[in-house]
Order: structure tokens, then sequence, then C-alpha cells
């Protein structure tokens, strides 16, 4: 064990490991953004009744949360990798499929993903509004601009927050799928580390170690938030 912490450590995997997790810390942030700005259009338009969109959104919900999340990133990045191979060589740029390109299909992927989860999330919270507040304010002739920041908004981001908390664990545990595309995140370093140096306990338990920790420091941050808001709730009244 100590020849093999000392292989891990001589190695450079350690920087390695830590430029993987820097990879999956990127990744998760930018699909969870994306996914949330994509859940609260779709989430928002089904709570709305906005047809043909509400039709389109339950095409898009029911495809993504219906098959594996490893064949969404497969079907994403074999039907598009040849084509975007040639354009890349057309231009130069020969080789841009196994890198920038990986990051990118690896964040359509997981925004694709995320997205039709937080689109539940965000038709829920809005649908547990009491439409009573909503009506009183039109009543009043408060704007709809205003009735949505100062009445749904505020409310609806702290109904939204444990669902949105459940939606971004699973998405960085959904980070570790991409490896199959070849982008060096934790999960491949972690890969590659244990096949270079026939240490796999060692390597998958680091990245075990790396992961819990991503997620108990970002639940943290989501814990402090949700309580700040329900601080400000209770202040408000």
């Amino acid at each position: 064990m100590e020849f093999g912490l000392l292989q891990v450590w001589e190695g450079g995997w350690i920087g390695a490991i830590l430029r993987g997790a820097t990879v999956t810390v990127m990744l998760g942030i930018a699909s969870i953004l994306l996914g949330a700005i994509v859940g609260t259009l779709c989430g928002t338009a089904k709570w709305l009744r906005l047809f043909p969109f509400t039709l389109l959104v339950d095409v898009y919900t029911s495809i993504v949360r219906g098959v594996p999340e490893l064949l969404v990133i497969y079907l994403l990045f074999f039907s598009s990798v040849e084509f975007m191979a040639k354009v890349a060589a057309a231009f130069g740029y020969g080789g841009l499929e196994g890198n920038a390109y990986a990051f990118v299909v690896a964040v359509v992927a997981i925004t694709a993903i995320s997205g039709a989860y937080s689109t539940e999330v965000v038709r829920g919270a809005l649908q547990s509004i009491p439409p009573g507040q909503i009506e009183a304010a039109r009543a009043l002739g408060i704007s709809s601009g205003r009735i949505f920041r100062r009445i749904i908004l505020p409310q609806m981001l702290r109904i939204a927050i444990p669902g949105m908390n459940n939606v971004w664990q699973t998405t960085i545990k959904d980070t570790a799928l991409v490896s199959v595309v070849g982008l060096q995140e934790l999960m491949r370093v972690a890969f590659v580390g244990a096949g270079s140096t026939r240490q796999p306990l060692i390597f998958y338990t680091i990245a075990f170690v790396v992961y819990l920790l991503i997620t108990l420091v970002s639940q943290s941050g989501i814990d402090w938030l949700e309580a700040r808001l329900q601080g400000r709730r209770r202040a408000a009244r």
C-alpha cells in the first residue's frame, strides 16, 4: 500500500487528479447553470400551459428521462464527432474533436439531462405558489413583470432549492459518464492511473474521496443558501 501511494505521488498523479477534479467541477457547474436555464424556461412553459411549447417540453423530458444518461452522451457525441472533425480539419484545427469538443459535448449532454429534471422541479415549485397571491396582485394593478420579480420568483427559488440540490448531486455524478468520450475529468484520470500503475484500489479510492468532498462542500453551500432564503422569508413576515 505504501509503495502504491509512493507511485501515485512520484508519478505526478496527484496533480493529474486535481486537474481532473477541476474539470469535473467546471463541467458540473456549467451543466447545472445551463440546465437551470433550460429547466426554468421549460418548467414555466408547462406551468403556463403554452401550447405547442408544452407538448415539445413533454416530448423532451420524456425522452431524456426515459433513456440511460450514458446513451444520451453516446448519441450526442458519436452523431456529431465525425462532422466536427471534418469542419475542424478544414480550418486547420485537426484533433479538436478529441480535446475541446469532448468538453462541449459533455456540457451539452449533461445540460440536456439536468435540464429535463430541472423542468419538473421548476414546474412543481411554480404550482406550489398559491394562485390567490397572483390574482390579488393583478387585482391591485401590479404589472406582470413586478409580480414575477416580487411574488413568483422568490417563492419559486425557495421551494425549488431542495429539488435543484438533488439535480446538482446527480449532475456531479453524471460527469463520471463522460469519461467514455475521452474527456480528462476525475473518473477518466482515475481509470488511466489505475491501468498505468496497476493500483486500481488506490486510484478509485482517491476518486471516491474527491467526489465525496465535492458533494459535501456543495451540500454545505446549498444548505447555507436555503437557510438564508428561509431567514429572509421570516423577516419579510
